[in-house]
């Protein structure tokens, strides 16, 4: 295989992705660099993105609105999966990094390219993820890691960067490296690498504090139909319509704020900061319908694959043969998943204090009653009792 004349880079914008053009011309050889800039909701000045590869020696610079498939394909999975790798983390990042990938390979394929590029670095997840997606869908594509191999600096990156006119960051704002898309925000680096540090105020963006807070609690009512929200306090919305309703009142009431510590793919731990107010809430009512809804064995399988599902997307596997399997059986468990879930929201807390499904709910009053409407066998507790415990009695028996 010949070196790759014509690629696809992954562009943010940044120091290391603008770097990566002139890079990728100069020293790798290529012709023809085509930058795309993936808008997940971010709220970049994205013609300012698009001018600056232009400046930095793209041949061209594309720009993907990619907020719709990403909630609708993306997250929405997600939700129904109560995706949270090591019961925490609800992928709000690592979940834009399959769609990037998939549209990177696609732009190849319609222009002609023979390689795409992205500007991760050695240290982090991302370069799992995009390397493991393009190798799924396109192996027999290039694929250019220059961020990973040129073994620069922070500085010596912005030094030659200049030699190719990329105007360097006037400031360093914030010590913080952050990640932004419409799930969400993630922080890290700077004081946050000492684990015992708190995070000050600074840090946040799309909640409030606890101070900052409304000082009047939130009645919230989220409807599921097939395991899919759909409606918030009654209305009716479009998937992203939803997802931002979400984020304003659980960050409003400082809901969906996370400070944990997290093991990466490359055998690290990180400590990482995240804000998915939207996100967590919509995961919490998902997983309160279904414990209405859904029988105690299915929950108990579920919640094992759903551990799992978390864990492949994380790891960058979207597209493996497994992660589909998987989908198989979650998309067949939500059927019956359909009721309202109501929130309390206030002061950070998002406390769950109703739940009803009128045509799916396994909880039957006349069952579970302590009253007069009892209908419940009692007598035949005492049959099951001995039947259910008699492994333990025939084991003591033998071995006593």
């Amino acid at each position: 295989m010949g070196k790759a004349k014509k690629v696809v880079l992954a562009y943010s914008g940044g120091v290391d992705t603008s770097v990566c053009i002139p890079y990728l011309k100069k020293e790798y050889g290529v012709e023809q660099v085509i930058a795309f800039a993936a808008d997940l909701g971010q709220g970049d000045e994205l013609d300012e993105i698009k001018k600056k590869a232009i400046s930095a020696g793209a041949s061209q610079s594309l720009i993907g609105n990619l907020v719709k498939p990403f909630i609708e394909d993306f997250a929405f999975p997600a939700i129904r999966s109560n995706a949270l790798y090591q019961g925490k983390y609800p992928l709000s990042t690592a979940l834009a990094r399959p769609l990037i990938a998939k549209k990177l390979v696609e732009i190849a394929r319609e222009l002609n390219a023979d390689g795409v590029a992205h500007g991760c670095t050695g240290k982090g997840n991302d370069q799992v993820r995009f390397d493991v997606t393009i190798g799924a869908l396109a192996p027999d594509l290039q694929l250019l890691t220059p961020a990973r191999e040129w073994g620069m600096s922070r500085e010596e990156t912005i030094a030659y960067g200049e030699k190719y006119g990329i105007v360097p960051p006037v400031s360093k704002k914030t010590p913080y490296s952050i990640d932004l898309n419409l799930l969400g925000r993630s922080i890290e680096a700077g004081p946050l690498e000492d684990p015992f540090e708190m995070p000050s105020e600074e840090v946040f963006g799309i909640t409030s504090s606890i101070a900052g807070s409304p000082n009047e609690p939130e009645i919230v009512d989220i409807l599921f139909e097939n395991g899919y929200p759909v409606a918030i306090d009654g209305e009716i919305m479009d998937p992203v319509s939803l997802i931002k309703k979400a984020n304003s009142l659980a960050g409003k009431h400082g809901f969906g704020r996370l400070d944990i510590i997290e093991d990466r793919v490359v055998g690290i731990k990180s400590r990482e900061i995240y804000e998915t107010p939207g996100l967590l809430l919509l995961i919490k009512a998902h997983q309160e319908m279904e414990s209405l809804t859904l029988p105690a064995d299915l929950l108990d399988t579920k919640s094992r694959l759903e551990r799992q599902w978390a864990d492949l997307v994380y790891k960058g596997f979207w597209f493996s043969p497994l992660k589909e399997a998987l989908d198989g059986f979650i998309d067949y468990s939500q059927k019956q998943v359909n009721g309202k879930v109501r929130f309390r929201l206030f002061k950070g807390n998002a406390d769950v204090i109703g739940r009803e499904s009128q045509e799916n709910s396994l909880y039957i009053p006349d069952m579970s009653t302590y009253g007069s409407e009892d209908k419940f066998n009692h007598k035949s507790a005492e049959g099951f009792i001995y039947v259910w415990g008699l492994p333990s009695r025939i084991w003591s028996w033998i071995n006593k």
